[in-house]
C-alpha cells in the first residue's frame, strides 16, 4: 500500500524546483497535492504534469489572507489537510550576501516570505490538521542555517526555531512539526545563480560527496519525516547536505 494514500498534503514553492519534486514524490505514494505557489498559472501547469491527484493553487504565503484561501479551496476540493510542507523561499545571491549588504527592502521582503510565509501557512494549516488527527508539518530550512555567514542563513536559523517552537506548541493536538536543510541543490534558479566555477569550487571544497545534489535527493527524507515511520519524530531538522555543513 502506499504510504499516503488518502492524504492530502499543501506544499508551497510548489510550481518547479524543489516543491514540484516534492509534490509528486507525495503524488506517487497516493496522496491528493496542492501545488501552491505565488505564481498561479505555473502551479496549474505543475499540477496538470503530475496528473489528476493535483490541483494548482495561487497562494502568495507573506499574505495571511492568500493562504488562507488556498488552504480553503484545498479543504474543499479534498476534504481536508494532513500534511503542510513549508517550501516557499527567497533565496537567490540577491539574498545571500553578509547581513549588513543586504538592502533594507531585501531584508523586509526575505523575512515576509521565509520566516513569516511559515507562521502563515502553519497558523492556516493547524486547525486543518486537528480536523485529520494531526497530521504533519515539514519545513524546509538550509544548511546555510547552520553557517551563518548571510542574511539568508539568519532567516533559515529562524526556521529551525520555528520548527522546534511550533513542534512544542502544537503536540497537544498530535501535530509533528520537523525540518530538512539541503545543501547546495542543482535547481534552475541555483544554476541561473550561480556561477558554474562557484558551483564547482563548492562542491570540491566543502562537500564530503563530490557531486550536485539534486532535488530527487530530498525525497527520501521529506517521505519519511511525514509518514508514520517517523511518529517519534518531532522538533528535528534533518540536514542533506552531502556532508555539509558538519557538526557533532
Amino acid at each position: 500500500m502506499m504510504r499516503f494514500e488518502g492524504q492530502t498534503v499543501f506544499v508551497t514553492g510548489a510550481a518547479r524546483g524543489i516543491g514540484e519534486v516534492l509534490a509528486t514524490a507525495f503524488a506517487a505514494e497516493g496522496a491528493h497535492v496542492a501545488i501552491a505557489d505565488i505564481d498561479g498559472d505555473a502551479a496549474s501547469t505543475a499540477a496538470r504534469r503530475i496528473g489528476g491527484r493535483a490541483i494548482g493553487l495561487r497562494c502568495d504565503v507573506a499574505e495571511r489572507a492568500s493562504v488562507e484561501s488556498a488552504m480553503a479551496q484545498t479543504q474543499k476540493q479534498f476534504g481536508g489537510m494532513d500534511i503542510l510542507v513549508n517550501n516557499a523561499g527567497l533565496h537567490t545571491r540577491h539574498y545571500n550576501r553578509p547581513v549588513t549588504v543586504v538592502p533594507q527592502d531585501a531584508w523586509e521582503r526575505m523575512l515576509k516570505v521565509n520566516v513569516l510565509g511559515l507562521v502563515n501557512c502553519a497558523t492556516m494549516a493547524a486547525p486543518l490538521l486537528r480536523q485529520r488527527g494531526g497530521g504533519v508539518i515539514l519545513n524546509m530550512s538550509s544548511v546555510s542555517g547552520f553557517d551563518l555567514s548571510t542574511a539568508y542563513g539568519v532567516t533559515k536559523l529562524a526556521v529551525r526555531g520555528l520548527t522546534v517552537a511550533l513542534a512544542e506548541e502544537l503536540a497537544p493536538q498530535n501535530t509533528r512539526v520537523n525540518a530538512i536543510a539541503p545543501g547546495l541543490i542543482h535547481t534552475d534558479t541555483i544554476v541561473g545563480d550561480m556561477d558554474e566555477g562557484a558551483t564547482e569550487a563548492f562542491i570540491e571544497q566543502r562537500q564530503l560527496i563530490r557531486r550536485a545534489g539534486m532535488p530527487t535527493d530530498l525525497t527520501g527524507a521529506a517521505l519519511f519525516l511525514c509518514s508514520g515511520e517517523a511518529g517519534f519524530i518531532t522538533g528535528e531538522t534533518l540536514m542533506v547536505g552531502g556532508g555539509f555543513a558538519r557538526r557533532v
